[in-house]
């Protein structure tokens, strides 16, 4: 595997990552009964504690993309293993 197909591999882990990490541990400002007034979005998150959150999907991006790494390198799965469509 190549750098540039590395790279673009863990990318794409990561912001995957990112998306399922994101919701997790948010309190609204509806739910915490913050009034937002007028033009704020109830939903929004009171804290939303994205350095975290960024931390998180960097380790668990690192992890996943090792496997796949792994995977790729040591040939546990080649094309051929793969089913056919046809």
């Amino acid at each position: 595997m190549g750098p540039f197909t590395s790279v673009a591999i863990f990318l794409t882990i990561w912001w995957t990552v990112l998306f399922a990490v994101l919701p997790l541990g948010v309190t609204s400002h509806a739910e915490a009964g913050i009034d937002k007034g007028d033009g704020g979005d109830p939903g929004a998150p009171v804290d939303p504690k994205l350095k975290k959150k960024f931390l998180t999907t960097t380790v668990v991006a690192v992890v996943l993309f090792a496997i796949v790494w792994l995977v790729i390198e040591f040939g546990l799965i080649t094309l051929p293993d793969l089913p056919s469509t046809y």
